[in-house]
């Protein structure tokens, strides 16, 4: 049924280091920061070719949130790395007085995102971040799929004024996006077209919906398929052209259904095409430690659960 395979299982983060070394050779304005977890961000490939454009801030996210502003005033692009806990949660001050409200041009870039940093449990699984981030007025928030997405979308936010914020995560995940892809910030993908249910999703759910779409055609249900890499500015139209013709919509996502895709899809259609929503999120809690795949059967972030919210979507038709 999909048109998508498994390219080989690659961690996005690592994507997120690909698309820094390409960066460090096309744009000398690109310079990088990190709170002490340069191996955990795979940017050590972009130190090595370019030192003089990497500052170790160590243990210290506040001042690199801080520094990454003061260097967009000298016309530098700082890229600001560090787990998404603490590019949110710990430093939302300095991003929201520093960054946002002052309208640099910084590129939070947040790994080990979601329940799936797995064993280091709720203290470092942040589900609240894109709430956080997307709240924020001028803030752009991305979550790319797969390797491959994730390397197209940091080389493109360098081209983006403003600031943006990053989002990927830590274990390997299947990539099968194509690797020359362009990357348009705002722009939904199409990845199977359907008409029975709509199935939004973002980050490591899109090919979890993949999956349940391909099952769900073996049971008779023609589901299409959209990938929201930007939460904010959200596409609106791919919603509601997808809704207008399926009638329900399922949203699928590594975060608390608080705040995160599933409202910002709701929001619209609340405000222009009311159509029966299922919600694929977390639901109100912290995470807990585990592997990766135990954390997102428990809490119901699959194909299965994707699955299941169509089923009970439909009969709401």
């Amino acid at each position: 049924m999909t048109k998508y395979t498994d390219q080989g299982k690659q961690d996005t983060r690592s994507g997120y280091g690909a698309g820094m070394t390409e960066l460090g050779r096309t744009n000398p304005n690109v310079v990088a920061l990190c709170a002490d977890l340069v191996g955990s961000l795979k940017i050590d490939t972009f130190i090595e070719e370019n030192p003089e454009r990497f500052f170790q801030v160590g243990i210290a996210e506040a001042n690199m949130m801080g520094i990454a502003a003061g260097l967009t005033i000298g016309g530098k692009i700082p890229f600001a790395s560090t787990f998404a806990n603490f590019a949110t949660g710990r430093v939302y001050d300095q991003i929201r007085q520093s960054i946002a409200y002052s309208d640099k041009n910084v590129k939070i870039c947040a790994s080990h995102s979601g329940l799936t940093l797995g064993e280091d449990g709720a203290t470092h699984q942040i589900l609240e971040d894109i709430g956080l981030m997307k709240m924020l007025p001028g803030m752009t928030v991305i979550n790319p799929c797969d390797f491959n997405q994730t390397k197209a979308a940091t080389i493109a936010i360098a081209e983006h004024h403003g600031p943006v914020y990053l989002r990927f995560g830590r274990p390997k995940v299947a990539n099968f996006t194509p690797v020359d892809q362009k990357f348009e910030i705002g722009k939904a993908l199409m990845l199977n077209e359907g008409t029975d249910v709509t199935i939004i999703a973002t980050g490591h759910l899109v090919w979890q919906a993949l999956l349940a779409a391909e099952s769900l055609e073996n049971q008779g249900i023609s589901a299409e398929v959209i990938n929201i890499h930007t939460i904010k500015p959200l596409d609106d139209k791919a919603i509601l052209d997808s809704v207008k013709k399926t009638g329900c919509v399922v949203t699928a996502e590594e975060h608390n259904y608080l705040g995160g895709l599933g409202e910002s899809v709701a929001r619209v259609l609340a405000t222009h095409h009311p159509t029966p929503q299922e919600f694929v999120a977390t639901q109100d809690t912290f995470g807990e430690s585990g592997t990766p795949d135990q954390l997102m059967e428990k809490y119901g972030l699959n194909n299965k659960a994707i699955e299941a919210a169509v089923l009970k979507v439909l009969r709401r038709k």
